[in-house]
């Protein structure tokens, strides 16, 4: 398996990319009725991962998903030197060659080096070198029925190439991954975007992690522009979400875009859709608070894909009214107006876990972003709930001081009216509450940063 990885990244951003991926091909693996196990040889730093996949199906199925790893073979050979992987070509056995060395088929061989480039005289060396495999068909470099690639990596480090790679692949061509779609889905292009629009990278993402596929209903409570619904239903999936803000829901107010005033007729969620002949796949976007839920009893979503406020660029509000300050006593049954009230990010979570206990199917999944003041992270800060399973959690770096994490969480227990506040109950509920100061945590960092550059400019 071949990863996008860029060899600039330092040593930290490397680990968290992997993580990203590592967790998206575990996904996708169990989706496809396979599974990661400890077997796996990941590599740490590494653009090249030897995977234990059951069937060229399964790994062709893989390939249909991801937007994390470029492509994926058939491995022939591998060795820390040329002489090593020359020495497992030999080994490989020779029935799983030959149906791909026959005489009346046509092939090539490509080379991929990774933090090196070659020349073309060294490229046409190394592949003479493989004059012993027993290649009897015609070499055809325009439409061949079989590829065939060297892979070569050179590590991590631009400053510092070694002479010879530390790792040679050889190996059959099977399948590319899904990297066009990064930038065939890009927001830079989208009819319609808000401040937090999600990138279209993480937003497939987010949909693999959360095992989307054809026919599905999922739900986004925090939907905004909709980005994270585009993801799913280019899928398959039926998408619909609510959002407390009816500008964003309708498509109203002031444009996010530079140099526009106001939003027009074709920037608004089902116009999104729309522009990706994706239409068909859209429900409805509601508007709703997520803290007031307005379902019917009962699962309805097959995966639930969310990015909640942080309170950073959007604001964390719910409904409320102004006679909620009064005692329960004195409340009136008049009419009142609604109001927004400031939403702690430790009840937004609990109220998306509690829903996703209740709402998703057995086996569905709930991916969500959860915002961590890095000094102060660990593991026990991640909310809970008895009928979910976390599955994974990876780190996005925000600032030096602040990440954001993406939580895979999976349905495994029937939920019941006793689950309804459990986390009341756990012990551990009070770390939680370090989320709601995560907006003055973050901009103290922004502050102390400016504070450091003005001092050092009066120097």
């Amino acid at each position: 398996l071949h990863l996008q990885l860029s060899s600039e990244k330092d040593d930290q951003l490397l680990l968290q990319q992997e993580s990203l991926m590592l967790s998206e091909i575990a996904s996708l693996l169990s989706l496809c009725g396979g599974q990661f196990s400890s077997q796996q040889e990941v590599r740490v730093n590494s653009p090249f991962w030897i995977l234990n996949i059951p069937s060229e199906e399964m790994a062709r199925g893989l390939m249909k998903r991801t937007v994390c790893a470029k492509s994926i073979f058939e491995l022939w050979g591998h060795g820390r030197s040329a002489g090593e992987l020359y020495a497992s070509l030999k080994n490989y056995p020779m029935d799983k060659m030959l149906p791909y060395l026959q005489p009346d088929s046509t092939y090539k061989i490509h080379i991929h080096t990774f933090n090196k480039t070659l020349t073309q005289a060294q490229k046409i060396k190394k592949i003479d070198a493989l004059e012993f495999l027993p290649f009897n068909g015609k070499v055809n470099l325009k439409n061949p029925e079989h590829i065939f690639w060297i892979l070569e990596d050179y590590g991590t480090d631009p400053n510092n190439v070694p002479e010879e790679p530390c790792d040679l692949y050889f190996g059959r061509w099977i399948a590319d991954g899904q990297r066009e779609l990064i930038e065939s889905y890009s927001v830079k292009k989208r009819h319609f975007i808000g401040n937090t629009s999600m990138d279209a990278c993480l937003s497939f993402i987010m949909a693999n992690h959360g095992r989307v596929k054809p026919n599905d209903i999922v739900y986004d409570p925090f939907v905004g522009t909709g980005g994270l619904l585009i993801s799913s239903a280019h899928f398959g999936a039926y998408v619909c979400g609510t959002d407390i803000d009816y500008n964003t829901i309708h498509g109203l107010g002031k444009a996010s875009r530079k140099n526009q005033k106001w939003r027009g007729p074709d920037e608004n969620i089902r116009a999104n859709l729309r522009q990706y002949g994706l239409e068909k796949y859209y429900l409805d976007a509601l508007v709703s608070d997520s803290s007031r839920p307005i379902w019917r009893k009962g699962t309805l979503f097959d995966a639930i894909i969310t990015d909640p406020p942080y309170g950073i660029r959007e604001a964390t509000r719910r409904t409320g009214s102004q006679k909620e300050s009064v005692k329960s006593s004195e409340r009136s049954t008049e009419n009142h107006i609604i109001i927004s009230s400031s939403y702690h990010l430790s009840d937004i979570f609990f109220d998306l876990l509690k829903f996703a206990a209740e709402y998703l199917v057995m086996g569905g999944r709930l991916v969500y972003w959860l915002p961590i003041y890095r000094p102060e992270y660990t593991e026990e800060i991640i909310p809970r709930h008895p009928c979910l399973k976390l599955i994974s959690n990876c780190e996005q770096m925000l600032s030096s001081h602040t990440s954001r994490r993406l939580i895979t969480m999976e349905k495994v227990k029937e939920f019941k009216d006793q689950d309804q506040n459990s986390y009341l109950l756990d012990g551990q509920y009070m770390p939680y509450k370090g989320h709601n100061s995560f907006r003055e945590k973050y901009f103290s960092g922004v502050t102390k940063r400016i504070a450091k550059e003005e001092k050092e400019n009066q120097k």
